[in-house]
Formats: structure tokens, C-alpha cells, sequence
């Protein structure tokens, strides 16, 4: 018999259209959001550089908030589409200050776009994003933010912050898959990407998509990807089951039972909780002990450390409590595991202590 015979896969039905606005609505709650939502049929990186394309045109100026390749990446794509982007650097695995931001702003020309990452699953940092917003609202620019780890991880009210164009995916904290992200986009948002002739006839052209909600929501250009929306669908059934606010709520206490267990560990973490997420804790390296060495050693015990992604010269290792792992053995398995590491490359750690203090965090 054929392979084709024996695949589970081969038939699946289609998605209905009819239920991509119904998607749609239930995204926007996630968001709070009334402004229009968009399905993109690929991962978030095509929805955030269709954000760029769509907006990006010789004679518009941007502020570009760098706090990760993502942010970087972000800033060439408006550069190549003419755009004159300004880029505000943060230290490599820090967030940016608010301060730089409003003296860039105040430094002048006028800026039409400021774009940012709102959490940052690379380093583990929390940009200040409502301190941000606030300044880019009292001059009327039109905002874009990357919400792709923190949604789930960390409250976003789009409506009350007043972001123009949110981007978000579902793999991170809303523990969903990656083959399927979406935009929220404001009145404000459109008439600046429809302005000066809108990109068409392209897979990042927010413009077509648009057509989808003019046309009243009936289907999507292109050809639906029915096992994405379905899993998407059985995420956003997870989440609103648990309800939005426990899913923050037990990101939150994933980071600070992680951070606990650290501090019990004698590990100093790498940025202060006001400036972290609630998606990843990222430790600095010992200078003698290689990271690589450090995440083979958790490996070999079943636990999955990464390194900091574009956070050089620091040297990072990064425990994640994102979406499903944001629960108490994970936590405990992370911080046994790193201390355990630690004390096999000659490192004290009092590996009980920490697990006693993820207990006490968990237990309260």
C-alpha cells in the first residue's frame, strides 16, 4: 500500500470561511481590540514585514526601537521600501529607555511611524510600552507593535494604549501554532497604508487583505492552510477556557517562582523584574563556563536551556516559562537543572533551597 494510504493527514477537511471572521472576533477579544483584524496565513515574521511594506514609501520617517534582531530586521525592511528610519539601539539584552525615546522625539524631524517590540523571548526583557505609547499618542504617530511572545504572557489592551497596528502570533504564551498570525490595524493605521498608492498583488500587502473585510469577511485571498486555523481555533478554545487573565496571571507567577528559585540558587538574573518578562528568565554566564557547556549539562538531564539570541557581548542562558511551560514543574525542572549544571562545573548552588523556594512561590 501507498505511504499516501496510511497518512493521517491525507482528506483534511477545509476550513470553513465562515468561520475565519469568527476567528477574527475572538482574536480581537484577546487583543481588546475594535479595530479591524487581519489573518495571515503564515507565520508572524510575514505579518510584522507585510506591517513594514505596507507602510514603508519614500517621505515617511520612522522611529525604529531596537531591542532584538526582530526590532533591526523591522527597521530594514521600512528602509527598503524608502522610508527614513531612525533607529533607537537599546544595550545588547536590555530594554530601551524611555528617556532616549523621548529625546529622540523631541530631537526632531517629525516621525510618522515609532515601531516596537512589546516582550522580547531573545534576551527576557519588557520594553516600558504604555510610557512609550503615551509619548508617540500626545504627537499623533501612528504605532506599530511586535506583541508576538507577549500576548498571553503580559496584559494588551489595544484599545485603551491606543496601538495603530498590533502583530501577534500564537506559538509563544497563547501556546498555539506558528503557521498562522494576525494584525490589528486602526482607522488612524489604514489611512496611512492606504495613503500615496498601498503596495497591491502581494503576499505582504496589507492593502489586499483588507479587501477581505471590505467585502464583509466572507473568505480569504489564497488557499486556506485548514490544520493551522483548526489548531489555532483549539488554542483559542485553551485559552478562553482558562480565561485570559489566569494565562497572564500564571506567566507572572512562572517568572517570579523562577526568579525565587534563582535568588535561592545565589544566581543573580540578568535584568530587574520591573524590566523582565514573564516569558523567559535570561542569567548571566559565570566568565570561565562556556554556555554551550552550561546547556549540554541541562540537556543530559532532559531540560532544554537556550542562549540569548543577539544579546553579545553578554553572555545569556535563558530559562523558558512561555505557554505551556509556564507551569510549576517546568519552573522547578528549569532551575534544578541550572543550578545542578553550575554545582558540575565547580559552582556552589544550594539546588534544595531553590526548589523550596519554587514550592513557597507556588504554594502561597
Amino acid at each position: 500500500m501507498s505511504d499516501l494510504g496510511w497518512n493521517p493527514l491525507h482528506g483534511a477537511p477545509s476550513y470553513p470561511p465562515e468561520r475565519y471572521a469568527v476567528l477574527a472576533d475572538r482574536i480581537g477579544s484577546i487583543l481588546s481590540s475594535g479595530n479591524d483584524i487581519l489573518l495571515v496565513q503564515a507565520e508572524a515574521m510575514v505579518a510584522l514585514e507585510a506591517a513594514a511594506v505596507s507602510l514603508a514609501r519614500p517621505g515617511l520617517t520612522a522611529l525604529n526601537i531596537v531591542t532584538s534582531p526582530y526590532g533591526g530586521w523591522f527597521g530594514q525592511w521600512l528602509r527598503r521600501g524608502g522610508a527614513a528610519v531612525k533607529d533607537i539601539i537599546a544595550e545588547p539584552g536590555r530594554p530601551t529607555e524611555i528617556e532616549a525615546i523621548a529625546e529622540a522625539l523631541d530631537a526632531g524631524p517629525s516621525i510618522d511611524v515609532l515601531a516596537l517590540v512589546h516582550a522580547e523571548s531573545a534576551s527576557g526583557i519588557l520594553n516600558p510600552l504604555p510610557e512609550i505609547l503615551a509619548l508617540a499618542r500626545a504627537r499623533g504617530i501612528v504605532t506599530v507593535v511586535d506583541a508576538v511572545a507577549s500576548i498571553g504572557g503580559h496584559r494588551l489592551d489595544v484599545d485603551d494604549l491606543g496601538i495603530d497596528i498590533a502583530v501577534i502570533g500564537a506559538q509563544k504564551a497563547l501556546g498555539g501554532p506558528a503557521g498562522v498570525s494576525a494584525l490589528s490595524i486602526s482607522r488612524r493605521a489604514w489611512g496611512l497604508i492606504l495613503s500615496d498608492g498601498a503596495p497591491r498583488d502581494s503576499i505582504l500587502s496589507l492593502a489586499d487583505l483588507k479587501t477581505w473585510v471590505d467585502s464583509g469577511r466572507r473568505g480569504l485571498p489564497g488557499t486556506p492552510a485548514p490544520l493551522e486555523f483548526f489548531a489555532l481555533e483549539t488554542a483559542l478554545d485553551r485559552i478562553e477556557a482558562e480565561g485570559l487573565e489566569n494565562v497572564v496571571a500564571r506567566h507572572a507567577l512562572a517568572a517570579s517562582a523562577t526568579r525565587a528559585g534563582l535568588a535561592a540558587l545565589g544566581v543573580g538574573v540578568w535584568v530587574p523584574a520591573a524590566k523582565a518578562s514573564n516569558l523567559v528568565t535570561a542569567v548571566p554566564m559565570p566568565k570561565a563556563l562556556a554556555p554551550d557547556a552550561l546547556i549540554a549539562a541541562a540537556g543530559r538531564l532532559g531540560v532544554e536551556l537556550t542562549e540569548g539570541v543577539g544579546t553579545a557581548p553578554a553572555r545569556l542562558v535563558r530559562l523558558n516559562h512561555t505557554g505551556p511551560r509556564a507551569a510549576f514543574q517546568a519552573v522547578l525542572s528549569n532551575v534544578v537543572a541550572y543550578g545542578a549544571a553550575l554545582r558540575q562545573a565547580g559552582y556552589p548552588t544550594d539546588v534544595a533551597a531553590a526548589a523550596e523556594a519554587i514550592c513557597e512561590a507556588y504554594c502561597r
